[in-house]
């Protein structure tokens, strides 16, 4: 199964006493950078809420999990100054100031406008209580998220597949090609040296020729190419079935049918080949642009 890493999931729940809504929006990554952005009295909850998004199948990808949580009793909230926070503000401010030549109206409005100067804490509010609300709504996100990854995943498999079913098309023809072409330049080959030969007045030594000509057609034959070529298509179609993480093995699978189609591409001394060949690597350049967003 392929699973896209771009992908979009969003759950919301409300109960008499609070509002949560959970988001996860990912983008292409080689790993799993996985951030967190919740409100500060979700903090000491942040190695629950990874270990509920992971939990999920969930590899690769630059994934960032929104939180919104709203209590409606605000009689237990209590505001308090970030001293060190709003500190380093107020200097920062005065450093522009400084250095801009701006006016300076640095006021306690001007500096209380930042609300990140101010924490927040819900007196009596239980973490418990809290992730026993919350838990539920970032899996219920997190499915949402993983099933959108896997249609969008699904889409890009059947179109890789229909590639890879191109490719073997097109080294089909190419291996017709290349058996008429081995015996017909054979036959050129053989030809030339015996005109070289007699004008050249040099006895004619069929063995030799027949030798010479052999080592020549090894050297144009491709046949051992178109072998790998197409083990190497089994390997990705078999791996576009299997139910885990393929992205990586995938993409080295598709490098090394790549070498296969450049060796055939330089043995070649037909010019309806070589453009098959460029077709081929048309194709295989779409399938690792496809790739690259496969988890």
């Amino acid at each position: 199964m392929f699973r896209s890493m771009t992908a979009y999931g969003r759950h919301a729940y409300m109960s008499e006493s609070r509002e949560i809504t959970v988001e996860l929006k990912s983008v292409n990554s080689k790993f799993l950078d996985l951030s967190v952005k919740a409100p500060r009295t979700l903090s000491p909850l942040e190695a629950r809420i990874k270990g509920a998004v992971t939990a999920h199948p969930i590899s690769r990808g630059r994934l960032d999990v929104f939180i919104n949580y709203v209590s409606s009793d605000s009689s237990g909230t209590t505001l308090a100054l970030d001293e060190g926070y709003a500190a380093g503000y107020i200097a920062a401010l005065r450093e522009l100031r400084d250095k801009f030549d701006l006016r300076d109206d640095i006021s306690v409005m001007t500096v209380a406008q930042n609300r990140d100067v101010f924490t927040f804490r819900e007196v009596g509010e239980d973490l418990d209580e809290i992730w026993a609300e919350l838990e539920p709504v970032i899996n219920a996100a997190c499915l949402e998220f993983v099933a959108e990854r896997e249609r969008e995943g699904e889409n890009l498999r059947r179109d890789i597949l229909g590639k890879i079913a191109h490719l073997r098309e097109l080294t089909d023809r190419i291996e017709k090609i290349s058996e008429g072409e081995i015996e017909s330049a054979r036959d050129r080959i053989k030809q030339r040296l015996i005109t070289v030969l007699a004008d050249n007045r040099i006895t004619v030594d069929e063995n030799r020729i027949l030798t010479e000509c052999a080592i020549w057609a090894d050297k144009i034959a491709i046949d051992e190419e178109l072998v790998r070529l197409r083990s190497h298509f089994a390997a990705l179609e078999a791996m576009a079935e299997l139910d885990i993480p393929v992205g990586r093995k995938f993409d080295f699978q598709l490098q090394e049918s790549s070498r296969e189609i450049n060796t055939i591409g330089s043995k070649c001394q037909n010019a309806e080949i070589a453009k098959l060949v460029v077709e081929m690597k048309n194709e295989s350049e779409k399938i690792r642009e496809q790739i690259q967003n496969i988890e």
